[in-house]
């Protein structure tokens, strides 16, 4: 592992936070509040690789794929997937371009459209539970389950939604191409919103298959992959706290991968909040990284310094 070497995980307030109205004009604006950070790390000597959320954009592609269904064939999950790694890509890649060439640093910026490689026996692939799309009335819901072959669930006290798998991440297929970019001194962003998950055939052919795989998670496998010493998962909090939002709630400077266990078995770390950070932390520690820095977008470069964050350590 290479201590300067680090993947940087982007959540998806990064390019789209809460009350924007998803505007692509609005999206630049906020993917250049998020690379000034960046730049800071490269200025620093990093060597990065840079993944991404994509939450909010593949929920509009889908209420665009439902809306023209009926006009031209709709797109699998899959290639929306892959579309977004294109389109969201290539607004990082511009604007962290733009943004180093400001500051007299030249340096090659690439995107890479990400497989991932996912177990054919996962569980998750038969029980699907990752909802997706817009929501629907029972009645929407029995009609598009039918008509498309879909898994539709009720979401309490808000309607029903498609539900997909979220296999969990093995392997990045491009591994060696983005090490060999990293090596060469490029910025690579990749496996943005967790990556297109594919499945090994009986002949050796991978196969992509509709589902959605964990941001976080493959963020870990793929620093693992290109022997980063150091995981930073940027999202909208500045620490980790135990017993969030109540009377009790204690932030969280370091913790071992014992501790974080612990907490984990204790409930503070949710799956739809920070568990899947935590679980990515204790997977790139155990696979032999370095450190693991959790922590908002404005706070990266302190937080690399001590001065900021949850530090997940062996």
């Amino acid at each position: 592992m290479r201590e300067k070497r680090a993947v940087v995980a982007l959540g998806g307030n990064a390019i789209t936070t809460l009350g924007d109205t998803g505007w692509i004009p609005e999206q630049f604006a906020r993917t250049r509040e998020t690379m000034s950070s960046v730049v800071e790390l490269i200025e620093d000597g990093y060597e990065l690789a840079i993944t991404h959320g994509n939450g909010p954009q593949i929920g509009n592609a889908l209420i665009r794929v439902e809306a023209s269904r009926n006009m031209v064939p709709p797109l699998p999950l899959e290639i929306c997937v892959a579309d977004l790694m294109g389109g969201m890509g290539y607004m990082i890649e511009q604007v962290l371009r733009n943004s180093l060439r400001k500051k007299g640093i030249h340096k090659d910026v690439v995107t890479i459209v990400t497989q991932v490689l996912v177990d054919s026996k996962d569980d998750s692939l038969n029980r699907p539970t990752k909802p997706i799309g817009p929501y629907y009335t029972e009645e929407e819901a029995k009609r598009v389950a039918k008509e498309m072959g879909w898994t539709v669930g009720e979401i309490p006290n808000k309607g029903y939604r498609r539900l997909v798998p979220s296999p969990r991440p093995l392997e990045i297929v491009e591994k060696g191409a983005i090490r060999n970019l990293v090596d060469a001194g490029s910025v690579v962003i990749a496996a943005g919103g967790g990556g297109v998950p594919v499945v090994p055939g009986k002949n050796g052919d991978l196969d992509g298959i509709d589902g959605v795989i964990d941001k976080d998670l493959a963020a870990g496998v793929l620093a693992r992959d290109i022997e980063a010493g150091l995981l930073l998962i940027l999202t909208d909090v500045d620490n980790i706290y135990l017993n969030y939002r109540t009377e009790d709630q204690k932030e969280i400077d370091h913790m071992s991968t014992t501790e974080a266990r612990r907490y984990m078995d204790e409930g503070h770390f949710p799956s739809g909040s920070m568990g899947p950070k935590v679980n990515a932390a204790i997977d790139f520690i155990e696979s032999g990284g370095e450190k693991v820095i959790i922590t908002s977008i404005r706070l990266a470069r302190k937080s690399l310094d001590g001065e900021a964050g949850t530090h997940v350590v062996p």
